[in-house]
């Protein structure tokens, strides 16, 4: 192929990419069709050339077009790493993972599922052998995650809901060339009729292989960039690479799915790379990825669509009622998962309701693209392949692919229109009246600030300010109208209000780098799960999702869990660590929150809504502080740390701003201001290093701390640290049972316990105890207990407890007053009498 020809295809196809978006939009379809639209087109132009005798003279052109080398290794190892890894970078993954059981559950039950049907519905009508339909069924089970993400972006729809969809859509991708790969080995080895469920079990191998060795590849690629500091262009360079070694290694040396692979790779990224990454570094990175993403899958569309008319080569009339059979499966099947799998996840509370309407636009908006065509693709290049597989998975593949774009993209924007989803609900539409009045209340007090700052005359003033005034009243009339809100409704939609603003501040603390990366991501997780929380549950789904953001269960309670029973600190260290930001970045965010109720929620909703919301917030931020000073009494200083390093950020982002004024200002030279700006990062990365938290060394100040230890000697509490077991309790935990054996005492630390006993209640707090009495009575515990609030308990053996109890005279006084307090036997406090002289407890 003559290169300049070349470089002039390529430069064709950017244009058409250039010019496709903004003449999608104009038209109203769907991008990934026409682009497919343009690709047929200049393949069946290119056809006509050769065979026209009208002229010759673009012959080379046509040539050239019809000679590119598009083969399925293209589509596989170039674009859909591409694609995917972008998509992994791109999804809010911490919220993706609270609703991880309905994404895998619609990910891979759904790619069986249209497998097995598509598959058996082609059997049945005897054309292919098993094995042949089983690898179509795989082929045509994709739908392209663009379609789908394009569909929930025009409806609007529940951020959850499409999150849950836009899940499913990415990781269906991997799970279908997964069962690829293992039908496609089964024809190429000539297996007829495969046992179904041998072949299924080796797909948790193929899947589990490549999400190993792409994690692995993922924290080994952030190693490397974490360690090229400020060189940035190395650091894209880096993650570049990262999908591509992640796909080839899992595919080609292990023998795992390469898909799964790059979508791990990329998972591990979007994880840890914000708290290892500069803020600059891992915003510049998505950008470049978005570009790349963009490109690669508009290429593989336009290249796809050429291939339409070879893989149509020698179609049959009859192949028409065979691609009838393949859409009627492939959409019964998707029906199923809508109308029997979702409602079933729904009732389980595990998915989010949804509507019949929203169902009927996700079954039609299920369009199959570029995957497909590359997977058909691959079955038609292999000469191990029957020919007559060959020619029919390039015909049914191609078909129904055709029939997604050419008749179910054109016609999905009427089907939404026609089920009415494009209208708001009346609580949307309020909310959006709202959004505009507290924007434009923000517009207003800017341009006055602005307009003083500017010593702009009062006549030029007045009449603008007039005008905007009244352009204000007017939106504030329209969010206050509405005979369908409610008293109920106007407190959801304060409480939405609340936390946009809440998020807001997030973002402004963020770019001020007062937070780190990390605790945003988490800060706008938990704002997104405030608003959704408000939306679908008002103030009762508000006030869950504010305890959720606490942090008392989840990760931390598993860490806790290990440190406990398996002795593993170091998970423990790092979740106490991230709670304890957690906690203060709410705090520092909330103390903003006030004078937006006062500034906007008061005006637009009255009074009422104004104080209950105020209420509300003052709930929460006691919330935060009883958290956070359970925190400062397990790990004493830390906190203090932490908020020295927050001032640290605060400090670094003023002086970076007085250098870049000094610089516009043509005081301070570039060579000048390079030099301080580099300092400023040096010190900028020490600060970003959060201070270790040392598990061992906060039991040993709980020791310390604890009163009945007091009377010890320094010897004695070293080595009673290093007899108790630490044991972090939450809300609701049973610590100790009625009727069981008793093989330690338990000491409070921190928090506070409940004991039932006969319909008794007793509360014990920091510096008691319990399982005391029932040890030494040598008799089955005799109370419930349970944690009333997050805390720490330390606990301690039998035999140390009773050498601690001969050697601590504290400490046998208060075991003595306890069994008296609670009715003890006398012969029990007589054995207690008077305490002896202390001795060390070695």
């Amino acid at each position: 192929m003559d290169i300049v020809i070349a470089v002039a295809i390529l430069a064709t196809f950017f244009l058409l990419i250039g010019l496709g978006e903004p003449l999608a939009a104009k038209l109203r379809l769907p991008f990934t069709v026409l682009l497919a639209g343009f690709g047929i087109a200049v393949g069946i132009g290119a056809v006509f050339l050769l065979t026209t005798q009208i002229t010759d003279a673009l012959n080379p052109v046509a040539e050239a077009i019809l000679g590119l080398p598009i083969r399925s290794g293209v589509f596989l190892y170039l674009f859909l790493p591409t694609l995917l890894f972008q998509v992994t970078l791109g999804v809010n993954l911490r919220r993706m993972l609270d609703d991880w059981v309905p994404v895998m559950v619609l990910a891979v039950v759904a790619v069986i599922v249209a497998t097995l049907a598509v598959g058996g519905a082609l059997y049945a009508t005897g054309v292919l052998p098993l094995t042949a339909c089983l690898l179509i069924g795989a082929i045509v089970s994709t739908t392209d995650p663009s379609a789908v993400v394009g569909i929930f972006r025009n409806l609007a729809a529940p951020r959850r809901l499409a999150r849950i969809i836009e899940g499913e859509s990415l990781l269906n991708d991997a799970a279908a060339i997964a069962l690829f790969g293992l039908f496609m080995g089964f024809v190429m080895r000539g297996v007829p009729d495969p046992q179904i469920g041998a072949a299924l079990a080796k797909f948790p191998v193929l899947l589990g292989g490549g999400a190993l060795v792409g994690w692995l590849a993922g924290q080994a690629g952030l190693w490397l960039m974490a360690r090229l500091g400020r060189f940035l262009l190395a650091q894209i360079s880096v993650s570049v690479a990262l999908p591509y070694l992640s796909y080839v290694l899992a595919e080609q040396v292990l023998g795992a799915s390469g898909v799964i692979a790059v979508v791990a790779a990329g998972l591990a990224v979007n994880l840890s790379a914000p708290g290892r990454l500069s803020p600059a570094a891992w915003t510049a990175l998505r950008e470049v990825w978005d570009l790349l993403a963009h490109w690669a899958g508009a290429f593989i569309f336009l290249l796809a669509a050429l291939l339409i008319p070879r893989l149509l080569d020698g179609v049959r009339w009859s192949d028409l009622g065979l691609v009838a059979v393949v859409a009627g499966a492939a959409i019964a099947a998707r029906a199923l998962m809508l109308w029997g799998v979702l409602p079933a996840l729904a009732a389980l509370r595990l998915s989010p309701a949804v509507q019949p309407s929203y169902r009927v636009a996700i079954l039609w908006g299920g369009l199959r693209g570029a995957v497909t065509l590359a997977l058909a693709l691959a079955v038609t290049e292999s000469l191990r392949v029957p020919p007559d597989v060959r020619r029919m998975t390039g015909i049914l593949a191609t078909g129904f692919t055709l029939f997604t774009l050419m008749v179910q993209g054109p016609s999905l924007r009427p089907l939404i229109r026609w089920l009415g989803l494009e209208k708001l609900s009346p609580l949307d539409a309020a909310l959006a009246r709202q959004v505009v009045a507290v924007a434009l209340q923000g517009v207003r007090e800017e341009v006055s600030r602005r307009a003083e700052a500017y010593g702009l005359a009062r006549e030029v003033v007045r009449p603008e300010a007039k005008e905007f005034a009244a352009r204000l009243d007017r939106a504030l009339a329209a969010a206050e109208e509405g005979e369908d809100i409610h008293a109920r409704d106007r407190i959801t939609l304060g409480l939405i209000a609340l936390a946009g603003a809440e998020r807001d501040r997030v973002l402004y603390l963020f770019r001020e780098r007062a937070i780190s990366a990390r605790m945003a991501e988490r800060a706008l997780a938990n704002s997104d799960r405030l608003i959704e929380g408000a939306r679908s549950g008002g103030r009762l789904g508000y006030n869950r999702a504010a305890r959720r953001s606490l942090g008392q269960g989840g990760a931390y309670g598993l860490a806790a869990l290990l440190h406990t029973r398996a002795r593993l600190s170091r998970p423990l260290a790092r979740a106490a660590a991230d709670r304890f930001e957690s906690l203060l970045t709410q705090q520092l965010i909330l103390t903003a929150l006030p004078e937006f109720i006062e500034s906007r929620i008061r005006r637009i909703h009255g009074r009422r809504v104004a104080e209950l919301l105020r209420e509300l917030l003052e709930r929460r931020s006691e919330e935060i502080a009883r958290a956070l000073a359970g925190l400062r009494l397990q790990f004493p200083g830390y906190a203090e740390e932490l908020e020295r390093r927050f001032l640290r950020r605060t400090a670094l982002r003023i002086e970076e701003r007085e250098y870049d004024l000094l610089l516009g200002d043509g005081l301070i030279g570039p060579e000048l201001h390079a030099t301080l700006s580099g300092a400023l990062d040096r010190r900028r990365g020490a600060a970003e290093e959060r201070p270790p938290l040392d598990l061992a060394l906060q039991k040993a100040d709980l020791v310390a701390q604890f009163p009945l230890f007091a009377d010890l000697p320094p010897a004695s509490r070293r080595g009673l640290a290093r007899a108790v077991v630490t044991r972090f309790v939450a809300p609701g935990e049973v610590l100790q049972r009625r009727d069981e054996a008793v093989t330690s005492v338990s000491f409070i630390a921190s928090g506070a316990v409940e004991a039932e006993r006969a319909g008794n209640k007793v509360r014990l707090g920091r510096g008691e105890m319990f399982g005391q009495l029932a040890l030494l009575s040598r008799t089955p515990r005799r109370a419930d207990v349970r944690a009333l609030t997050h805390g720490v308990v330390l606990q301690l053996d039998e035999a140390r407890f009773l050498r601690l109890l001969r050697r601590s005279s504290k400490l046998r006084r208060a075991v003595r007053d306890s069994a008296v307090k609670r009715g003890a036997p006398a012969d029990l406090v007589a054995t207690l009498g008077a305490p002896e002289a202390d001795q060390d407890t070695g």
